[in-house]
């Protein structure tokens, strides 16, 4: 550890760098932990959330007992994680203001459950209002999963935390599929609007997991490809036929809600294996860094050597320009990359010294992207949906469609819809009817 009290010097700057790096890698590490408990607690909220709908549909009739001890499972996990919350709120953990925030609206929603469930056992409530109830605290939750992918530094850990954040995600959208599903098996009648919910969710979890796919290690990936071969999900496929194309309000047998719930529970542990698994590694990636980095710290010599061989980038083409062995060819650009019309004999010589550096940085803006993309889609989603009053799902079919009409990215077609003024909103919902 640098003595922070030492004259100021090169020495002691990157010495105090290296263990700066260090903490931010363990902080990392800390997060894994509490994306870890989370995790465990939004599975369980996701098997109450489905046994509550059937049991209020059925009319108390079915998943009583399974109810029951699905709360009794909960309740561990609840106090876990609050006791992770209250490590996370020392200085010393690095937890940001957002995440605080997020972890204070979790807690609320923690104590709200014992109201909820009183109100599901009494049956004081509807089924669907049970399931809205349940996804709106797990929302917040993966919301704070969300946040701490968001924050990674590191590219190898960046791609884990967008694996991670899409699969927990998939997870999720399974979940309120499991839960539709087993609330309309289980009332005995279809309804063409809990119907196509469940077309959306499918839809859903496909693009989830495509992006998941991408960013998992291929070992993960073959796991969940094998696993697709498997006879549940044969089973499920055949249950989903069965649910979406019944006609609206059409009997449907209500034995079928044990066997959904069976199958879709099958499909959401087999994504919650490769949750765990996801996690294990990046504890492990953030371990194998900060062995690293200790390394590097007792080698005060090595670190002053690895400083001078690789200084900034611009003074690269500072070197060039003033090189009297070599003709002058342009002012040296800011930092950020070659500027247009610059030799190539300069785009060359800077993308050796940088090659490293080069496709570090790539790889984590390619992590970035997929989860601003995210945030930027869904803020956009919100808009539409608060200011013309759609529902989410023709919210994203309006944004899909102009993507489509004006050959743009989905991504600029949400931006522009962000930059519209009130106004703009206002004229366009005098002219368009509401969905």
């Amino acid at each position: 550890m640098p003595d922070l009290a030492a004259p100021l010097s090169v020495s002691n700057l990157v010495l105090r760098s290296k263990q700066l790096e260090i903490d931010a890698v363990r902080h990392l590490a800390s997060r894994a932990e509490l994306v870890d408990v989370i995790g465990q607690l939004i599975q369980g909220l996701q098997r109450e959330r489905g046994a509550s709908g059937a049991f209020l549909a059925s009319k108390a009739q079915r998943f009583a007992d399974m109810r029951l001890r699905v709360v009794e499972e909960v309740g561990p996990l609840e106090t876990r994680l609050r006791e992770v919350f209250a490590q996370h709120i020392e200085p010393a953990q690095g937890a940001t203001a957002k995440a605080l925030s997020l972890m204070a609206w979790a807690l609320l929603g923690m104590e709200s459950l014992p109201a909820l469930r009183t109100q599901i056992e009494r049956q004081a409530m509807t089924a669907n209002d049970s399931v809205a109830a349940y996804s709106h605290l797990i929302a917040g939750l993966i919301e704070l999963v969300f946040h701490v992918a968001d924050a990674a530094g590191l590219p190898s850990v960046s791609r884990l935390l967008v694996a991670l954040l899409h699969l927990v995600q998939a997870e999720e959208e399974a979940g309120q599929e499991r839960a539709l599903g087993a609330l309309l098996y289980a009332s005995g009648r279809s309804n063409e609007a809990h119907q196509q919910r469940v077309i959306h969710l499918i839809d859903a979890q496909e693009r989830s997991l495509r992006v998941f796919a991408e960013f998992a290690e291929p070992e993960l990936r073959v796991r969940w490809e094998q696993q697709q071969l498997s006879p549940g999900v044969a089973k499920l496929e055949r249950l989903r036929r069965t649910l979406c194309v019944a006609r609206p309000d059409a009997a449907l047998d209500g034995d079928l809600s044990d066997i959904w719930f069976d199958v879709c529970s099958e499909r959401i542990n087999a994504l919650w294996h490769l949750q765990v698994d996801l996690v294990k590694r990046l504890r492990a990636d953030c371990e194998a860094r900060i062995l690293e980095a200790q390394k590097d710290l007792q080698d005060s010599k090595g670190l002053l050597r690895g400083l001078r061989d690789n200084p900034p980038q611009r003074t690269h083409a500072v070197d060039r320009f003033f090189d009297m062995a070599l003709a002058p060819t342009v002012v040296p650009a800011p930092p950020g990359g070659a500027q247009a019309g610059e030799p190539a004999s300069l785009v060359e010589l800077l993308q050796t010294q940088t090659a490293r550096m080069a496709s570090m940085e790539a790889e984590l803006d390619a992590a970035r992207r997929t989860l601003n993309e995210r945030k930027v889609i869904e803020r956009a989603k919100g808009v539409l949906m608060a200011r013309l009053g759609m529902n989410e799902e023709v919210a994203f079919r309006v944004l899909q469609k102009t993507s489509m009409d004006q050959n743009r990215r989905l991504l600029e077609v949400a931006e522009a819809t962000l930059s519209l003024p009130d106004l703009a909103f206002a004229q366009q919902g005098q002219r368009d009817p509401k969905p």
